[in-house]
């Protein structure tokens, strides 16, 4: 099993591709899940489900995700990404290959109760393939009644389990802001409205609403990660573009801090006299695992696993909850002695291959403590 997931590993890191846009990774697993014989269903563009029939009409669901990250690989990995400018920065080469693995671990066996389906799912990074699989009415369809995932973890040390019962992943949103002033010569900044100016109150103000608006026992974070703007040092800027996210473990929390900061974009228009384009996405909702089916593995599990602290990353697995009772978790891949320290989405980000196996076993746990195999 491990010369198989190290080179399902192999394969799938070298051909890292972006959203829905997964041409050579969905061939890849169209290959793979026919050659183990599974009924396989093609949705959001470029996933696959892989169905294995039970004796009960009712499902159990595993999910991966299969989109790389726009990064240009700086890793130790032996076998680097070919595709220049994209890469597997966020472990899903890794995903991938433990649910193949448990694919072929399972393609032989006698389904004893519940069907099992296996979801193949693009663009988890961004825009988000999750809500388009549920939309196409694959969880109705085969009646999935529980859903479970993984996410290779560099904060936990390597084979360990990270489990949270109730909100493990923040909601998130993203926000575009453009303020557009007048412009002038520098020499004359009377004659024009300084969008610059405006954008300095404008960033400071929003930072002020978790530490003066939010209840310090909450959590919330807003980022403003990109400030653009101006012509020349002698020019009084017309034009700034600021862009940022917003997230927070509670709807009540998001929607407060998303109330807040519409107020402060019309006081800044008021008191600066410009005009702001503004643009709030909602994206992902709050990862959520369901406390009694946490509990249930964490019997099965034996000393592998630690409870970790909720995370302020996002994670579209979260849709899959909305719709039925779920667990995800977090499996470490810290090895500082190999260098394996470097966090996800960094371009140094590498991991040895023999994590993946803890990852099939956790599935094969799984399957046996709900008595879908012997």
């Amino acid at each position: 099993m491990l010369d198989r997931l190290k080179q399902y590993r192999k394969d799938l890191h070298q051909i890292p591709e972006l959203e829905f846009d997964l041409f050579k990774t969905s061939a890849y697993i169209k290959k793979e899940l026919l050659g183990m014989g599974y009924e396989i269903y093609q949705t959001a563009k470029t996933g696959w489900i892989a169905y294995k029939k039970g004796k009960k009409e009712e499902s159990i669901a595993f999910r991966t995700d299969m989109d790389g990250l726009p990064v240009l690989e700086k890793s130790s990995c032996p076998f680097p990404s070919t595709h220049i400018g994209a890469m597997h920065a966020c472990g899903h080469d890794g995903h991938m290959s433990m649910m193949l693995g448990f694919a072929y671990y399972l393609k032989d066996l006698e389904l004893m109760n519940e069907s099992v389906v296996l979801i193949f799912q693009p663009a988890e990074e961004f825009p988000g393939g999750a809500k388009v699989i549920i939309e196409e009415g694959f969880l109705d369809r085969f009646k999935v009644k529980k859903i479970f995932g993984i996410h290779l973890y560099p904060n936990l040390k390597e084979g360990i389990f990270g489990l949270v019962k109730g909100p493990m992943m923040a909601r998130n949103g993203e926000f575009n802001l453009k303020i557009i002033g007048a412009s002038a010569h520098g020499a004359e900044p009377h004659k024009g409205i300084d969008a610059i100016l405006a954008s300095s109150h404008l960033v400071t103000q929003i930072h002020s609403i978790i530490s003066r608006n939010v209840d310090p026992f909450d959590q919330g974070v807003i980022t403003i990660g990109t400030v653009s703007g101006g012509e020349a040092r002698n020019i009084i800027a017309q034009e700034v573009v600021i862009k940022g996210t917003m997230r927070a473990f509670d709807d009540e929390v998001y929607n407060l801090m998303k109330n807040r900061f519409s107020n402060i974009v019309k006081g800044i228009e008021t008191s600066f006299d410009v005009s702001i384009e503004y643009e709030m996405m909602d994206l992902y909702p709050v990862v959520n695992n369901n406390p009694e089916i946490v509990s249930f593995v964490e019997k099965h599990l034996e000393n592998q696993y630690e409870y970790i602290k909720p995370l302020m990353a996002s994670e579209d697995f979260a849709f899959y909850q909305q719709k039925v009772p779920g667990m995800f978790t977090m499996l470490g891949t810290k090895n500082e002695e190999k260098g394996y320290i470097y966090p996800l989405h960094s371009c140094y980000f590498n991991f040895d291959e023999i994590v993946l196996l803890k990852g099939v076993e956790f599935y094969v746990m799984i399957s046996k403590a709900l008595n879908l195999i012997k």
